[in-house]
């Protein structure tokens, strides 16, 4: 059995659409899905209640995604797992193929879907943001950003051993070479930018605070996995452009995104706020 564990806090407005498209052409023995309301003042919880089996509903009083994916873990039954934020879309189908792909060969611990950025809605900036963004290199091949991180029963080890970070799916692609991770072809997920230029800032601020927190503690990680990082070069934009030169706007926006970015980040880095979290609200419009 396939479990998948949801953090939830107050996305009411978004986990049904979720747990819809998980649920279709899916039968109860096949998945196993737990929602970890954590902290939660709205009506998450009805909602993913109101879904029935195989849907099981922990409800925790603390606002941390951290502690609702430990609480998760203790709650879901089966490997291969899933890591799936409730804002994105993925379907049972994609479940499928992340399974086959951690089950057909032991060497793959952890997979992620290929994204599918639904930008119809947001804001020109944000749009030549983002057409930027999806093609350096280690977004490309990285699990992060994605929303949805799937391990085997090894993988899952691995990153059980991490400390709390709010990188975590930053920490848990980069926990893994790029020979025990895949993404993969056949499994999309749709997931929802922000829509506003500030909700960009916003997230892109957490962001840096948060790649700024992990690179911190990478001293104490193994050594394989200390000198891996998923930093933006000057290359890697140079090379954006040499193939697409169109792109050059896009390139400034970005550039300027991660200069303000880094402004905002730096006090909370100097005060070791690593525990603010600055979530954009626009993307969970219906």
């Amino acid at each position: 059995m396939t479990s998948i564990v949801i953090p939830a806090h107050n996305e009411g407005r978004v986990i049904g659409r979720l747990l819809d498209s998980l649920l279709a052409d899916t039968s109860e023995d096949e998945i196993d899905i737990v929602v970890v309301c954590n902290g939660c003042t709205d009506d998450t919880a009805r909602v993913a209640s109101e879904r029935g089996t195989p849907v099981r509903v922990v409800e925790i009083p603390t606002p941390s995604k951290h502690e609702a994916l430990r609480v998760g873990d203790e709650h879901a039954r089966g490997f291969p797992r899933l890591y799936v934020d409730a804002d994105v879309v993925i379907a049972s189908a994609d479940v499928r193929a992340l399974t086959r792909a951690l089950t057909g060969s032991p060497k793959i611990l952890a997979a992620a879907p290929e994204r599918k950025l639904a930008l119809a809605a947001c804001g020109w900036r944000v749009r030549a943001y983002y057409q930027v963004w999806q093609r350096l290199p280690a977004v490309r091949e990285g699990l992060f950003g994605r929303g949805v991180i799937a391990v085997s029963q090894a993988g899952h080890a691995r990153i059980a051993a991490l400390p709390p970070l709010m990188a975590d799916d930053l920490a848990a692609s980069l926990a893994f070479a790029p020979d025990e991770r895949m993404v993969v072809e056949t499994a999309h997920v749709v997931v929802h930018p922000p829509r506003t230029w500030s909700d960009l800032i916003r997230r892109r601020i957490r962001a840096a605070t948060s790649t700024a927190q992990l690179e911190h503690h990478q001293e104490k990680f193994e050594a394989s996995m200390a000198e891996r990082t998923a930093r933006t070069s000057k290359a890697d934009l140079r090379a954006v452009l040499r193939k697409e030169p169109r792109l050059f706007a896009g390139v400034v926006v970005f550039l300027a995104a991660a200069v303000v970015a880094r402004s905002g980040a730096r006090k909370a880095i100097r005060a070791q706020d690593f525990g603010t979290w600055l979530r954009d609200e626009s993307s969970r419009q219906d």
